[in-house]
């Protein structure tokens, strides 16, 4: 069996709130590591993941998928007295020597960290003792300040270690600490990414979609599903709303100025994720928006399109370029999942020159031929489909 000590870092900040952030970040580790039999344990400022070695490489990939995390190691877990430091240390210095990739290291340090004062060595004086034991063993020299090396040794209340490997986590705040929030999600680039910076502030997302049959096929809702399984990995199972928005779009097509089609399908949808968000208990909706990056989302429109909401709306891409969007989406693994080629119900009926400083006014003088806009929106929830995502690590999918 190996270890791997699991390191966070803005729950430090949480005051007498940080139980519960730290609950929530072990039921995110345990999610993860369950299927491959692994063990959760709580200590003061660590988590400490025990799993069979044949894991390795798998449980690494996983827990970089968990947010919270700050960084994790496979360390060795020794006695706390310095004869056993030293052992260890060396022990882990040759072994990182064996897997350096490309020429090895030229210099190293010794790193400590005693958060338990019991242990009758100071810090700088463990390092030397243990630096001077693994200098000897591997013939480098020491660095202090730009070591190629690091051999890290924590001596702490419950368990003392000794590592040499690091890797980062994706950080932000642990999974579901921040309650949940509608998210309006499209085949493209852009929605799938702003559900990952939510999941990455604790947001537990309830994804809702809308397609046009017979305009859409299902091309475009396995890729919204497809899209909604990577996130998962992030953000853990979850519940995937589809609307019909064929007839809502067909009667704005028919009875509007074509020039606010755009605008008046943002208000629609986003009407009837307010009242899916309301009847699912979430505190907010959410959207890929970027200022200015399409004709829908200039200032204006932005502005007449939200004023049909009473929650809140969160826009975690709005000062984002695509290109910057385009980066994090490659990243997060949903890039090549939204450039599948698809029809979107956005890009039906929509007009050369789409409206791009649509008034409150003239936004509800175009509804009013559409007699109820809000009865209209009820509907496309009354008659949703619900798809539960499961969690990717132990997969199932179903429709309701």
């Amino acid at each position: 069996m190996m270890q791997f000590i699991l390191r966070y870092g803005e729950l430090f900040l949480k005051g007498g709130n940080r139980p519960f952030f730290e609950r929530c970040l072990v039921d995110g580790v345990r999610r993860v590591v369950r299927s491959l039999g692994g063990r959760v344990q709580r200590l003061h400022g660590r988590v400490v993941v025990e799993i069979s070695d044949e894991h390795e490489v798998e449980v690494r990939e996983r827990l970089a998928h968990v947010f919270g995390l700050m960084s994790f190691s496979r360390v060795t877990l020794v006695e706390p007295e310095i004869e056993a430091l030293c052992v260890a240390a060396v022990a882990e210095a040759q072994g990182a020597l064996q897997d350096w990739e490309g020429e090895g290291p030229r210099t190293f340090k010794v790193e400590t960290r005693r958060s338990d004062k019991r242990f009758p060595m100071k810090s700088p004086d463990i390092s030397r003792q243990v630096g001077t034991a693994v200098g000897r063993a591997i013939d480098l020299p020491v660095d202090l300040s730009h070591p190629e090396l690091r051999v890290e040794v924590e001596i702490g209340s419950q368990r003392t270690f000794v590592t040499t490997r690091r890797y980062p986590g994706p950080g932000g705040l642990p999974e579901g600490s921040a309650g949940p929030v509608q998210l309006l999600l499209s085949g493209g680039i852009d929605s799938p990414v702003a559900g990952y910076l939510l999941a990455k502030r604790g947001c537990i997302l309830l994804p809702t979609t809308f397609e046009s049959p017979p305009y859409t096929g299902e091309d475009a809702r396995e890729k919204v599903i497809d899209l909604c399984g990577q996130l998962a990995r992030y953000a853990g199972p979850m519940r995937l709303r589809i609307m019909r928005f064929t007839e809502v779009q067909l009667e704005i097509q028919r009875r509007c100025p074509p020039r606010m089609a755009v605008v008046l399908y943002r208000r629609m949808m986003l009407r009837a994720a307010q009242r899916a968000a309301q009847m699912e208990g979430a505190l907010a909706v959410a959207t890929g928006d970027s200022l200015g990056q399409v004709a829908s989302q200039t200032l204006e429109n932005l502005s007449t399109i939200s004023e049909v909401a009473t929650l809140p709306i969160l826009r975690p891409l709005v000062t984002f370029d695509k290109a910057e969007t385009i980066t994090l989406a490659g990243r997060i693994g949903t890039f090549d999942i939204s450039i599948r080629p698809h029809v979107d119900c956005c890009s039906l009926f929509v007009p050369d020159h789409p409206e791009i400083h649509a008034s409150s006014e003239a936004a509800q003088k175009a509804e009013a031929k559409l007699g109820d806009p809000d009865a209209l929106a009820q509907e496309m929830v009354d008659t949703s489909e619900v798809v539960e995502i499961g969690d990717p690590y132990n997969k199932s999918t179903s429709s309701s």
